[in-house]
C-alpha cells in the first residue's frame, strides 16, 4: 500500500514523499537511517506511557519513522502557502493549504504506522486513510473504528468497551505522545513547519476529545433513527 505526497511551492519547486506500507499489517516499510540520530535515542523525552524498553529497543520507533520529513522540510516555515497531492491507489486529494497542515497529515499518517505501541491504536484509520478531514468527519471515523474493535475484543473473548469508557482515555494517552515529542523536536535545530505541524496535530485530538466529551453521540443518533424500527 503506497501513499504519494507532492509538495508544490510557489516558486514551482516540488517536494516528494511516498509511504509504503505492509498491505495486512499497515506497518511501515522503510530503511532506518544508520546510525539513526542522536534525537531519535528512546531515552530522549521519553514519552511517560511508553512501554518500550530502552534495553530492547534504543531508538523511538515514532521518531524513527520522521527522519527523513524533518530532513526534508528542516527549512520550511509553517505559514508557508503550498498545493499538496496526496496520492492512494483509488484515487488523489489535492489541497492549496499552509505548509503545516499539509505535514500534520503526513506526520500522522507516518506516527500511526511507525511501531509507537500507543500511537498504533489508530492503525486501522490509515485502511482508508483521508488527508485533511475536518474534525467531524475524524469524529464519525474515530467512533467507527472504535466500535468495531469492541467488536473484535467481544470475538477475542475479552469484555467490549461498547459505552465508549475508554476511548477519552486513548486519546488522553495519545496526547502525552504528542505533547513529549513536541519536546523531542524542539531540541533539534529545524524550521518551525514541523514542530507546529505536530501541534496542530495535537490540538485536532483534543477537539475530537472534546467532542466525544460533549455528547457528540446524542447528535449521531439521529442518523441512525432507522435501525430503531425494529
Amino acid at each position: 500500500m503506497t501513499y504519494r505526497y507532492t509538495f508544490t511551492f510557489p516558486d514551482g519547486r516540488q517536494q516528494v514523499v511516498t509511504v509504503r506500507l505492509d498491505s495486512q499489517t499497515l506497518n511501515g516499510l522503510r530503511e532506518d537511517p544508520q546510525p539513526p540520530p542522536p534525537w531519535t535515542a528512546l531515552p530522549f523525552h521519553k514519552c511517560p506511557n511508553c512501554p518500550l524498553k530502552d534495553a530492547e529497543r534504543p531508538s523511538c520507533p515514532a521518531a524513527l519513522s520522521l527522519v527523513e520529513i524533518i530532513h526534508l522540510f528542516r527549512c520550511a516555515r509553517s505559514f508557508q502557502q503550498v498545493e499538496v497531492c496526496v496520492e492512494t491507489e483509488a484515487r488523489r486529494y489535492v489541497k492549496s493549504t499552509s505548509l503545516q497542515e499539509a505535514l500534520s497529515s503526513l506526520i500522522g499518517l507516518h506516527m500511526v504506522t511507525s511501531g509507537c505501541p500507543v500511537m498504533g491504536k489508530l492503525k486501522p484509520l490509515v485502511r482508508h486513510h483521508l488527508p485533511f478531514a475536518r474534525a467531524e468527519e475524524t469524529t464519525y471515523r474515530v467512533l467507527s473504528m472504535y466500535s468495531l474493535a469492541q467488536f473484535f475484543v467481544a470475538r477475542h473473548g475479552k469484555p467490549p468497551d461498547w459505552m465508549f469508557k475508554n476511548l477519552t482515555a486513548m486519546y488522553q494517552a495519545i496526547h502525552v505522545v504528542n505533547e513529549h515529542f513536541s519536546r523531542r523536536l524542539s531540541e533539534i535545530s529545524t524550521g518551525d513547519a514541523s514542530l507546529n505541524a505536530l501541534v496542530m496535530l495535537d490540538l485536532f485530538a483534543q477537539t475530537i476529545t472534546f467532542s466525544i466529551d460533549e455528547n457528540a453521540l446524542d447528535e449521531l443518533e439521529l442518523l441512525f433513527e432507522p435501525y430503531f424500527r425494529g
